[in-house]
């Protein structure tokens, strides 16, 4: 049952963003675009914006990130650290 409840958070979202610091708000807005934020996670529809752009734009919202991905894939290493040094 457990897994059942967790599965329908996990595809909530085109992007998903687990920043490093939980997000002190239940939603943020980049550009448009509503993220919802929920168990240190936050996620969001897709965007006319190129996923790179989205995951800068979330993190000048929400801090650095731990994880970040665009329909299920996730970013490499090398991807999100240039997306972090978007931080603020």
């Amino acid at each position: 049952l457990l897994s059942a409840t967790a599965a329908p958070a996990q595809s909530a979202g085109y992007y998903s963003a687990t920043p490093v610091t939980a997000p002190t708000k239940a939603s943020v807005i980049t550009s448009g675009t509503l993220w919802k934020c929920r168990d240190g996670v936050c996620t969001a529809n897709k965007s006319t914006q190129r996923d790179v752009i989205m995951c800068q734009m979330v993190v000048q919202r929400v801090g650095a990130l731990s994880a970040f991905s665009a329909n299920g894939t996730a970013f490499e290493a090398e991807a999100l650290a240039k997306c972090n040094a978007r931080a603020s």
